[in-house]
């Protein structure tokens, strides 16, 4: 199993760092006796291990070598590999960019390294035959990828960014056998590399034939990448330490969904 981790992006909303935003300490981790500060990109790392990972695939731009340094003996059990998006343009760019190392039979995991979801188990609610997003409910879906699902879960379509979505769920990661991986990056060729989010290719997947579902097994959802955003991540993270049930994260006063405002991974 194979997590894909687009690590490209500028992090303009939060800069100046000096260091790759997907670094950004935000709350802290044991290792052995000793705690120390978490990487946010850890959260993801962490919860694509947990679904079974054993390979993490980081893309990563130019001047990102700290990410390479931060992860290059792996993470846990599972192996660290490395491929370049010379320019940040997209995500699917970003995600295809690791297709060459997915085998056909393998399945896949995508998330965005400046997200903090709960449950931490939600990869291993979604099915491991099919093109499924992890669905979580957000007070302003206009500013995200908003997901419309038939009764039984099937995706009708993904509204990028849409003022009066239809629905106030959004995906905030994903999972796929390799094969769809591989049609989705065909497909995404055949329109000219047209597509920056993977909402729009996925709606022309949908219109081609293809079939994705939508599975609402989130809880709560934050975007790292602003200051509110940062400030929100350690409230919820503070929220969710006192409990073994990650469903008490959700119980934040005041809690907000805190939208993304330059792209997927900007």
């Amino acid at each position: 199993m194979l997590g894909i981790v687009p690590a490209a992006g500028r992090g303009s909303r939060i800069q100046p760092l000096g260091f790759s935003k997907e670094l950004l300490p935000v709350g802290s981790r044991i290792d052995g006796n000793t705690e120390r500060p978490c990487a946010v990109s850890e959260y993801l790392v962490r919860r694509m291990v947990r679904a079974g990972a054993d390979k993490i695939c980081f893309v990563i731009g130019s001047g990102k070598s700290d990410i390479l340094e931060y992860y290059s003996a792996g993470y846990a059990d599972a192996a660290a590999l490395f491929v370049v998006q010379p320019s940040p343009v997209g995500l699917c760019d970003a995600i295809f960019r690791a297709a060459p190392l997915v085998a056909a039979d393998e399945t896949v995991l995508v998330g965005l390294p400046d997200t903090i979801w709960f449950p931490e188990d939600g990869f291993q609610a979604l099915p491991d035959d099919g093109l499924s997003f992890l669905l979580f409910p957000v007070d302003q879906p206009e500013f995200f990828d908003a997901v419309v699902v038939d009764p039984d879960g099937r995706v009708r379509q993904i509204q990028v960014k849409q003022q009066n979505a239809a629905s106030n769920w959004i995906w905030g990661a994903f999972k796929m056998p390799g094969r769809t991986l591989h049609q989705l990056a065909a497909l995404w060729r055949k329109r000219d590399r047209c597509d920056e989010y993977i909402g729009t290719l996925v709606n022309a997947y949908l219109a081609a034939g293809g079939e994705a579902y939508g599975i609402k097994a989130g809880i709560a959802y934050v975007d790292v990448g602003t200051f509110n955003g940062y400030r929100t991540a350690l409230r919820l993270l503070e929220s969710a330490a006192g409990t073994k049930d990650d469903q008490a994260a959700i119980t934040l006063p005041g809690h907000q969904h805190v939208p993304i405002l330059a792209g997927e991974g900007g």
